[in-house]
């Protein structure tokens, strides 16, 4: 199969018809052969009804229906375990993405011999302060933390080789940073290309500005997995260590200077529990021996199967 379209959707009933024929009609033109999954993250209007009657009128429709809302993330996780296609594009139901796009996504990594290939939306038709602002700041700390050259992260146009999605674990919300974990897992041919986008035609955006918190924050955890994902040890080992050292010097110390003033200088009403440098070095070697057990504890999860899916899946077409 050349081509899996994965759609991640929550609410967004008005827009299903136009988005499949759309995609139906550019897949056929281009003489793909096709599948579309469509994922129904919890929704709460007729969503569902409509993929069960696509996937009843053409056998290239797919489904996937979550029992309640998991997020983005799990959505696409459960398409990628599923789909068969070489080349596995992504994009998102509230047609501000343009499924015209798809033959140049598909041509750059069948022709062009690409990994990932990133859309990016360089004319943003979505309000300036709520999100374009934000989204700029966003993605510039985001080439300066990860180290990945893209202008768009969070663009849900993306087109992958099917090794791709078949090798990274997209969990938690970790969906804009499939880019880096790709590149953390050995594939380095990485590119964007500038997409068409437009205003939803159509309800709501499902995503608030705490998104860019959010995807922040994740940068940072998976900057730090990335670099101490397979070694906690090499991380909490060696601080704790270092605290542990410090803080049995500092103790060392103390107690030699007891010694010191007894032996020699025959004062003896001063007591090492007034100073406060015996309460540092005791603090510096507990922390220093949990963080070090800390790593040990690291040690033997990783060790662990992640075979665990934090969703539940309640159908699939």
């Amino acid at each position: 199969m050349n081509l899996s379209v994965v759609v991640p959707l929550l609410n967004e009933e008005e827009s299903l018809h136009e988005l499949y024929a759309r995609i139906n009609k550019v897949c056929q033109e281009n003489q793909l052969s096709y599948e579309i999954w469509f994922v129904d993250d919890g929704s709460t209007d007729s969503s569902w009804q409509i993929i069960e009657n696509l996937s009843k009128e053409n056998h290239h429709v797919h489904g996937i229906k979550f029992s309640r809302n998991y997020g983005k993330s799990q959505a696409l996780h459960a398409a990628f375990e599923k789909v068969q296609g070489d080349v596995v594009i992504t994009m998102d139901a509230d047609l501000q993405d343009f499924p015209e796009e798809i033959p140049e996504l598909y041509n750059k990594i069948v022709v062009e011999k690409y990994d990932l290939v990133s859309g990016w939306k360089k004319k943003r038709f979505d309000n300036v302060m709520t999100k374009n602002l934000p989204s700029k700041l966003f993605n510039s700390a985001a080439r300066n933390l990860s180290g990945v050259e893209l202008h768009d992260f969070n663009c849900g146009l993306k087109a992958y080789r099917k090794q791709v999605v078949k090798s990274v674990d997209v969990y938690g919300d970790l969906h804009r940073w499939i880019p880096v974990l790709a590149a953390n897992a050995g594939f380095k041919k990485i590119t964007e290309k500038p997409v068409q986008h437009q205003a939803r035609p159509y309800g709501t955006s499902k995503f608030g500005t705490e998104r860019f918190i959010r995807g922040f924050l994740d940068l940072i955890t998976l900057w730090f997995v990335s670099k101490f994902g397979g070694r906690p040890m090499h991380f909490f080992g060696a601080v704790g260590t270092l605290m542990f050292i410090f803080g049995f010097f500092s103790a060392f110390w103390l107690g030699a200077t007891k010694l010191v003033d007894v032996y020699y200088y025959h004062v003896y009403g001063n007591l090492i529990a007034e100073n406060p440098w015996f309460y540092i070095a005791l603090t510096m070697m507990i922390m220093g021996t949990l963080l070090f057990v800390a790593g040990f504890l690291g040690e033997l999860i990783i060790r662990q199967s992640r075979g665990h899916k934090n969703y539940h899946i309640e159908q699939v077409l």
